[in-house]
């Protein structure tokens, strides 16, 4: 996995029209504060989160299959949409997340703090 900062990530954002997807597929991204950042619609397949603060982070419509959130916290973050399908969750945070819409199927929620309606989903 390719790793990157969080400055060179907010970089790279600053650079991307509205109309396009960031592209973060297989992105090491583990251990960065990542909050309150844009990344609705982005590309996360696969991408190492593990331990990241995505607090206020809007995900919206954002593709997370397969990724590492294993510990992230994502506290009040925005998940309209998204789609987590064989995500590790374990033991992350989404008190208060916006979760309408978004796809859980086949996750690993071992320790999530997540709405039971959520986790039977998974």
């Amino acid at each position: 996995m390719a790793e990157i900062t969080r400055k060179e990530l907010i970089l790279a954002l600053i650079g991307i029209h509205e109309e396009y997807r960031p592209r973060l597929s297989g992105v090491d991204l583990s251990g960065l504060d990542l909050s309150y950042l844009n990344l609705s619609s982005a590309d996360l397949g696969a991408a190492n989160l593990a331990g990241a603060s995505l607090v206020g982070t809007n995900l919206n419509d954002a593709f997370l299959g397969g990724a590492n959130l294993e510990g992230a916290d994502l506290r009040d973050a925005y998940l309209r949409s998204a789609q987590l399908r064989n995500a590790n969750l374990k033991n992350a945070d989404f008190t208060g997340a916006r979760l309408t819409g978004a796809v859980f199927q086949g996750c690993d929620v071992e320790g999530a703090k997540l709405p039971e309606a959520f986790k039977q989903l998974a």
